[in-house]
């Protein structure tokens, strides 16, 4: 119902703009007798920043074992549904490992391959593995140099899973890292 209420206010801007003749930025004249109507302002909404990379500790299966990790959403406006983010974590023995996050789990078992673009340039492809019931797909050891290097200079990936004949595409901006990952490591151990 709130639509059908936008259409009358719509109609009569335009209506109203329809009687006067089209000028760029014309200002009013500031006499009291200028019929002179100012053209309707709209304010556009501008999509909020990147989230920042949150901060979590999450249990492990084991009693007493958690996960320290970052994480960062994905930029919805230019990924597909199912792909969520990616996660940064320090495991209960300090290793750091990189996930991507997905919304559409594969099946547990899988092995999808993982395509990585950097936005200053290159690509690679890992074979990968599949943790948290199949939402979560694990990268290989290699990649975590990335999160402690390269990747803390550049400004976005783009990652592409392929499973099967499935494909799920997502772009996660990494701005901020930097700090997240320093942030990370001081926690790995607590």
């Amino acid at each position: 119902m709130p639509g059908l209420l936008l259409i009358p206010l719509l109609a009569g801007s335009l209506l109203g703009a329809a009687s006067r003749p089209w000028s760029p930025a014309a200002s009013c004249p500031s006499s009291a007798e200028s019929s002179c109507r100012e053209a309707p302002r709209v304010a556009v909404a501008q999509p909020a920043p990147s989230s920042v990379w949150k901060f979590t500790r999450t249990p492990g299966a084991k009693d007493g074992e958690s996960f320290a990790a970052i994480t960062k959403t994905a930029d919805t406006t230019q990924s597909d549904p199912d792909f969520a983010g990616l996660i940064v974590r320090c495991s209960p023995e300090g290793k750091i490992d990189v996930l991507v996050a997905l919304i559409r789990p594969f099946p547990p078992r899988s092995h999808p391959k993982v395509t990585i673009a950097a936005s200053g340039g290159g690509s690679l492809t890992f074979d990968s593995s599949m943790a948290a019931a199949g939402a979560a797909v694990l990268l290989p050891d290699e990649v975590s140099a990335f999160a402690a290097g390269r990747w803390q200079t550049t400004a976005s990936l783009s990652v592409v899973v392929r499973e099967s004949d499935s494909e799920i595409k997502g772009l996660v901006a990494l701005s901020g890292l930097r700090e997240a990952y320093h942030s990370l490591l001081a926690n790995c151990g607590q």
